[in-house]
């Protein structure tokens, strides 16, 4: 595995005593040695903030939902003059940030999230990432769930907006981010992803954390639940997380290495140079279908590498996000 840099013992120290605007991007390897969740997810937050260098509290919420019958006196601003024209009836387009935004973030908590083994892993990364976005929406007055799931949903905790709802929230993920590997915790998002489309409200905000890996499902079982929520209203982004070095790349050393299925345990040893230029065609093959599936079906789709500071990523797709409104 190839050598990761390491955070000094008192980096977690010196965050605690800089303001944030002194901290370029936040480090992963930093964010996970603070000790509290809430502490992370705040730092994530206040990081994402500084860099925008203006408020977000438009950014995620600003969507067209439904025409309602104007009221005299009303600002003319959202009159739709087009349906005027076709019906002479005065309508008012509302939008998302009327109606209290509902945002459910779906982590997926299976085995394979626990790679890599050294640094950070793509569940630590990924819960730390549903921990800011959530503290992110509460903050601009919306509401904020959590659903983790691996072969079927462990929690689910519906949208709720006032801080004190992220407490149970951020102790479940603190006790799951902390768990050992089991070779038993595999992945069904497909089945997931029925499930929670008619458990969640009409027109939420779905956000799906995983690494798209599963053995038990085919990759056209995945693009149905993606339909079926899309088909119930909701709004998605798919947040996919992976090691880009090893993952994408399978930049390993020259030698014999030994590959191991953290969802079975199962062991392989391989010849890094003899099959990686076919693994990467397989990946970029089906990375490009993904995207181009979802490009289909309106859905966002976020490529982060694990390495990737935390904030810079939820710049990046919020400034993406704001170009194709």
């Amino acid at each position: 595995m190839a050598h990761r840099r390491h955070a000094p013992a008192w980096a977690p120290v010196l965050i605690a005593s800089m303001s944030v605007t002194q901290i370029k991007y936040l480090d992963p390897l930093v964010v996970s040695k603070l000790k509290h969740i809430e502490i992370k997810a705040k730092m994530i937050v206040e990081g994402f903030i500084t860099g925008l260098h203006k408020s977000p509290y438009h950014g995620f919420s600003v969507e067209f939902a439904e025409h309602r019958p104007y009221n005299a006196g009303e600002s003319l601003r959202n009159v739709d003059w087009k349906v005027y024209a076709k019906t002479d009836k005065l309508f008012s387009k509302k939008y998302e940030e009327e109606t209290n935004l509902r945002c459910q973030v779906v982590l997926d908590v299976s085995d394979s999230m626990r790679y890599p083994q050294t640094g950070i892993s793509k569940l630590e990364y990924g819960a730390y990432l549903a921990a800011a976005l959530q503290y992110l929406m509460i903050g601009q007055r919306d509401a904020a769930g959590m659903t983790l799931f691996d072969e079927d949903i462990s929690f689910y905790a519906p949208a709720r907006s006032r801080y004190s709802w992220l407490v149970p929230i951020f102790r479940q993920l603190e006790q799951v981010v902390a768990e050992k590997e089991h070779f038993s915790h595999r992945t069904a998002t497909a089945r997931v992803l029925h499930q929670v489309a008619k458990r969640f409200h009409k027109r939420s905000f779905v956000v799906l954390i995983t690494d798209l890996f599963s053995q038990a499902e085919a990759e056209e079982d995945l693009f149905k639940a993606l339909r079926h929520l899309r088909h119930a209203k909701h709004e998605v982004l798919v947040f996919h997380l992976l090691d880009r070095q090893t993952e994408q790349e399978f930049d390993f050393p020259n030698r014999p290495v030994i590959l191991r299925d953290l969802e079975t345990g199962d062991k392989i040893e391989v010849m890094p140079h003899q099959i990686r230029d076919r693994y990467r065609e397989m990946m970029e093959a089906y990375n490009r279908r993904f995207k181009q599936r979802c490009y289909e079906f309106n859905i966002d789709f976020v490529e982060v590498d694990v390495r990737k500071p935390y904030d810079k990523v939820l710049a990046d797709y919020l400034v993406k996000r704001r170009s194709l409104q």
